[in-house]
């Protein structure tokens, strides 16, 4: 009897649950044509995405299709009746976990999502998303379907970003795609030389090369705070166009709080700042954030901090080592 009843309590608590459908229904279109297809290769250990709460009930998110192969390669075929001759565009999902904190109002979403070009049977890296999005009920009239809009963002910025973004040189066999980060950052150069090379960087790629921009300089006061990068002939660079500098071996990066320090532990560069810092919450919502990190920071988010130098620190015990990822320059956010 008491078995039953058991049964029966699980049921109904089964019934009750709500769901919240991702819905992949964004636009990917390729507008010029240049992928021939999209292939999505689903490497979660868990396919369980999690639970949040939502008016003191538990909300499971879930996709539409739950076949999310089929979903994704059905999306792109819906959204791209005219198909490229050339590219064949491979997504490796490895990672999609919703962590709800109970009685704090507080969520996140976790994913790791990375895009790669299939050329002969040999996989070529091009973007990632690597991080985690964090969701406030105080901020967030309806957390589930925040969540549900986030990864859907995620998704269609990643895709359509890889329809033309520079792929990396370093061919991976597919048998080998699961130890793909360490294959390519063996080949990636700012990660494998002895000392980085002095000079101003325009962006994360030239960066990684360490190709810095010939005959910019960093313009300091008297002081020695850096107040602007500028050329030979004493023109300033907008913030828009920089990525940071080297000096004496040590890499600055520019973020809205003014040039960090990129620091190196055994897990690897790292800047010690808050998401609240590199992302402040007047400038961005989720979804442009999400855009962000995946394609560099908008330059009026750091202008004032690279013409000044002044702007606000976050109160110290806010401050934590927050990782850049070795592939793409982006920051890794783990809350």
């Amino acid at each position: 009897m008491k078995k039953i009843i058991l049964f029966l309590m699980f049921s109904c608590f089964l019934t009750a649950q709500k769901t919240e459908y991702i819905k992949l229904n964004q636009s990917i279109k390729d507008k010029f044509s240049r992928v021939k297809s999209l292939t999505l290769i689903d490497n979660r250990t868990e396919k369980d995405l999690g639970t949040v709460t939502y008016k003191k009930e538990n909300v499971q998110l879930k996709f539409e299709n739950e076949d999310l192969k089929k979903y994704v390669e059905d999306w792109f075929a819906n959204d791209n009746k005219t198909k490229g001759n050339n590219n064949d565009i491979v997504l490796l999902l490895e990672e999609i976990r919703i962590d709800d904190f109970k009685n704090t109002g507080l969520a996140k979403a976790k994913v790791k999502i990375s895009s790669f070009i299939n050329r002969n049977g040999k996989y070529y890296f091009i973007n990632r998303y690597n991080s985690t999005v964090d969701f406030n009920s105080k901020l967030t009239p309806n957390i589930p379907r925040v969540i549900s809009v986030a990864i859907e963002t995620i998704f269609s910025t990643l895709i359509k970003d890889s329809y033309s973004h520079i792929a990396l040189s370093t061919p991976i066999a597919e048998s080998d795609l699961h130890n793909y980060e360490e294959i390519v950052g063996k080949n990636i150069k700012y990660l494998t030389v002895p000392e980085l090379t002095n000079g101003v960087y325009k962006d994360f790629r030239s960066f990684s090369l360490q190709k810095p921009e010939e005959g910019y300089y960093v313009d300091k006061n008297k002081k020695g705070k850096v107040i602007g990068i500028k050329n030979r002939e004493d023109l300033l660079l907008s913030a828009e166009y920089v990525f940071g500098y080297v000096e004496d071996g040590k890499a600055y990066r520019l973020t809205p709080v003014g040039f960090l320090e990129m620091q190196k532990d055994d897990k690897g560069y790292y800047v010690v700042s808050s998401r609240l810092e590199l992302f402040p919450p007047q400038n961005v919502n989720n979804g442009v954030m999400i855009g962000v990190m995946m394609g560099g920071i908008v330059g009026g988010m750091i202008g004032a901090a690279l013409d000044s130098g002044k702007a606000a620190r976050d109160k110290p015990e806010n401050l934590s080592n927050i990782y850049i990822d070795p592939l793409t320059g982006e920051y890794i956010f783990t809350k």
